[in-house]
């Protein structure tokens, strides 16, 4: 009786043993709360629900205790989370076709009508290049590190994701993270330094009507576009290639089957994929260690905060870009400087904000059109800073850098040999960007000027 008793006892023990209960720490109970603030920011406040709300379930699912979802089975096969993870973000799959999606959804119409605005997607990689400064001289990340760091800074999740798989795999997940999270909380943060480095006069500048713009002029931009960044930056080709492809595919008008696909059906189920991916990667064990405090145990929360830093004077950048151009204007061609926080990748949450700020300060003003050419211009930007970034940092020989191996890290890594290096560096590929963003400029204009003149639709 009394081992009935017991063996009784042993069956309840193990049953409780299986739950989730005896499982459940403290941090993930935490994870839960920063779960439920992104679906509420998805339902309530409705900022970016398509993104917020997958990767808000996302942690919440992948925080369960006792729950596997992510890694690997015994036998070697991936749990649910880390099939859509390793196949669709690891694989870098999703970013591409995600790009294809926004090159339907796209329209050049605005930055050929006004391609002064391409110059403000260069200046809005400001915060790219100073966060990445920064992480190597104070965060001790190496090169490859800082740079898939610092591409953050211009909220461009799939860009984020293609330069973070080629040089610092290890840091995926939670610059991932950030990216999106940084993307979908465009209307919290931008209008705070779009107030901060305006003047309430800079606000109501009204611009005057774009130009029309021919459609043969938009369909001849992916393919001159597509040949140009290929010479220049042909490591991000495989990003930029798919967007010129779906604009092509959206101005030729003659498939519109798949250009419905690509944006409707196609992008709505890689949307899924993705957020519970980004959200996936939000474990409680990686965010919030329970066991020694470490620098590497501390990286996804420093890396969330140095991609707000970034976003920031990204943001700034863009804006200052604008008024620096001001200067060369005359008073009735003046930009408004709110366009220049556009200048982030974030398509087209950017422009929207931009519209409700102008239109808070001036009821008569309508910029989302004007704050779609910076918008689209910073696609291209921060694809050509992660272009760079790739070639420079891609190789095993490279000058200015000496060999750093990091037993912590995989692949090979290098640090700058000194401070003159440093803003060496800095210097060289933040006037590249702008360099490759001025040549598309003239392309844009002659080939504009060519066709508007010779060629009748």
């Amino acid at each position: 009786m009394i081992l009935a008793q017991q063996s009784v006892w042993e069956f309840i023990k193990n049953v409780i043993g299986e739950t989730g209960v005896v499982h459940l720490q403290w941090n993930q109970v935490v994870m839960w709360a920063v779960a439920f603030f992104f679906i509420y920011l998805a339902i309530k406040k409705k900022y970016e629900p398509l993104l917020l709300l997958p990767i808000g379930f996302g942690i919440l699912l992948v925080n369960l205790p006792y729950v596997q979802l992510m890694g690997f089975s015994d036998k070697g096969f991936p749990h649910l989370l880390e099939f859509f993870f390793k196949y669709g973000i690891s694989w870098e799959i999703i970013p591409c076709v995600i790009f294809l999606g926004l090159g339907v959804m796209t329209d050049f119409g605005p930055l050929i009508a006004n391609p002064k605005t391409l110059f403000v997607g260069a200046g809005a990689q400001l915060g790219v290049f100073i966060t990445f400064t920064g992480i190597i001289l104070f965060a001790g990340f190496s090169l490859q590190e800082a740079a898939s760091v610092g591409i953050i800074g211009g909220a461009d999740g799939p860009t984020t994701i293609f330069l973070t798989q080629a040089l610092a795999p290890r840091l995926l997940g939670p610059n991932t993270l950030a990216a999106y999270s940084y993307m979908a909380m465009v209307p919290l943060i931008q209008p705070i330094f779009m107030r901060l480095l305006t003047t309430r006069k800079e606000r109501t500048i009204v611009m005057k009507q774009l130009r029309p713009v021919s459609g043969m002029e938009k369909l001849m931009f992916p393919m001159y576009a597509t040949i140009l960044i290929s010479l220049l930056v042909p490591q991000v080709i495989p990003l930029m290639g798919m967007f010129m492809l779906g604009n092509l595919m959206r101005e030729s008008g003659v498939v519109e089957r798949l250009s419905n696909a690509a944006q409707g059906p196609l992008m709505n189920i890689v949307t899924i994929f993705l957020g519970l991916s980004v959200g996936a990667t939000m474990q409680a064990d990686q965010f919030i260690p329970t066991g020694e405090v470490t620098v590497k145990s501390l990286t996804p929360v420093l890396i969330f905060g140095l991609g707000l830093v970034d976003f920031a004077f990204c943001t700034m950048g863009g804006i200052i870009t604008i008024k620096v151009i001001n200067l060369f204007l005359s008073e009735k061609n003046k930009m408004s400087p709110l366009i220049g926080a556009a200048g982030v990748s974030a398509v087209p949450m950017s422009s929207r904000v931009v519209q409700v700020v102008g239109q808070k300060y001036n009821k008569k003003n309508f910029l989302l059109m004007h704050a779609m050419g910076p918008n689209v211009s910073g696609v291209i930007g921060t694809a050509s800073a992660a272009g760079m970034f790739i070639a420079m940092f891609a190789q095993e020989h490279l000058p200015l850098y000496v060999y750093a191996p990091d037993s912590g890290t995989e692949g090979v890594h290098f640090r700058l040999v000194g401070w003159g290096d440093v803003f060496t560096t800095l210097g060289v590929r933040f006037v590249a960007v702008f360099v490759i963003l001025g040549l598309l400029q003239v392309l844009m204009q002659f080939s504009s000027f060519i066709l508007r003149r010779f060629v009748k639709e």
